[in-house]
């Protein structure tokens, strides 16, 4: 019976986070962190120059990762259609892979949108990421919407509100 409690009021958390968000890692509803990452070339990149002027999409990735391989086709799917008004940006860890071994994963398996490498940590713990395929979805205002994980996010369905707003 407790389990039963517990799992039905997980659902109800669940369905009333806003857009479908899981709640996991950086609360919804808080600004964005601003922090440097590198591009695959070492050079800085602030996310500051997307963070609160456009909506944003990242996803922490790496190239050993199966659910964000899963992931690809609705991210990609998602880039198709919000693309234009929405930045994707792949967070590459820097857990077993450098710079060079995605540039290798990347030329064989090419996503429509760029990667960059969080060599010190930064960008995983100012957005909380705990594990690979969490993906966060930040407004034009700089504010968390969505957070979650796995292959099973439906992220068109995420910023067809955020992109519209």
């Amino acid at each position: 019976m407790r389990y039963m409690l517990r799992v039905g009021a997980t659902l109800a958390l669940a369905a009333a986070s806003p857009l479908g968000a899981q709640d996991v890692g950086l609360a919804v509803g808080t600004k964005a962190p601003v922090v440097a990452v590198e591009d695959l070339d070492g050079k800085s990149v602030d996310l500051g120059q997307y963070i609160g002027r456009q909506p944003v999409v990242l996803e922490f990735w790496a190239t050993w990762c199966p659910l964000c391989k899963a992931l690809e086709p609705s991210l990609k799917a998602a880039h198709a259609r919000y693309g234009r008004t929405v930045r994707f940006l792949a967070i590459g860890v820097g857990v077993n892979q450098s710079p060079a071994s995605i540039k290798r994963h990347l030329a064989e398996h090419p996503l429509p949108f760029p990667v960059l490498f969080d060599a010190r940590g930064a960008a995983v713990r100012g957005y909380e990421a705990p594990t690979t395929s969490y993906i966060v979805v930040v407004d034009k205002t700089g504010t968390v919407t969505y957070t979650g994980t796995g292959a099973e996010q439906d992220i068109a369905a995420v910023l067809q509100r955020v992109a519209s707003d």
